[in-house]
C-alpha cells in the first residue's frame, strides 16, 4: 500500500508492506500514481534487473531505471512485481512491470527520483519506505 504525500515542488510516496519486495513494488506503484490517476488495462510486461551496494541505493536505482524505461520505451510502468536477494556484498533486484503506452494516458512528467528525505527501514509491523520525486 502506498500514499502520495504533498511535498514542496515535488511529490513524495510513502509505503508500508509486509516485506522488502512488497514495499519496493508499492513505492513503484506510487511512482505510477504520481504520473496519472487512471490506467487503461493495456500494455505488455517487461523486465528490469538492478544491482546496488546497499538497499537504499537499490531502491533509488530501481526507481531511476523505471523512469529510464518510461523514456526509452515510451510507456508508463505499472503493476510492479519485485524480487530482491542479497548478492555477496550487495543487493540484486529482478522486477517486471506492465508498460502502459504513454499515448494511452494523460500523464504528468515525473523528472527524477531523489535521495532527499529517502527512508527505507524494517519496522516491527513490516517494511516502510518514503521517496521524493522531482516533478
Amino acid at each position: 500500500m502506498y500514499e502520495l504525500r504533498a511535498h514542496t515542488a515535488d511529490v513524495a510516496v510513502e509505503a508500508r508492506a509486509k516485506d522488502r519486495d512488497a514495499v519496493f513494488a508499492a513505492i513503484a506503484d506510487g511512482l505510477t500514481a504520481a504520473h496519472c490517476e487512471e490506467l487503461p488495462l493495456v500494455g505488455e510486461r517487461f523486465s528490469v534487473s538492478v544491482l546496488a551496494e546497499s538497499e537504499e541505493a537499490l531502491l533509488f536505482d530501481y526507481l531511476d531505471e523505471l523512469i529510464y524505461e518510461r523514456d526509452v520505451r515510451d510507456v508508463l510502468p505499472a503493476d510492479h512485481e519485485v524480487r530482491i536477494e542479497r548478492e555477496g556484498e550487495g543487493w540484486h533486484l529482478e522486477a517486471n512491470a506492465r508498460g502502459v503506452p504513454l499515448d494511452a494516458v494523460d500523464a504528468r512528467e515525473v523528472k527524477a527520483v531523489t535521495y532527499s528525505e529517502m527512508a527505507l527501514e524494517e519496522r516491527a509491523e513490516g517494511w516502510y519506505a518514503y521517496v521524493v520525486f522531482d516533478v
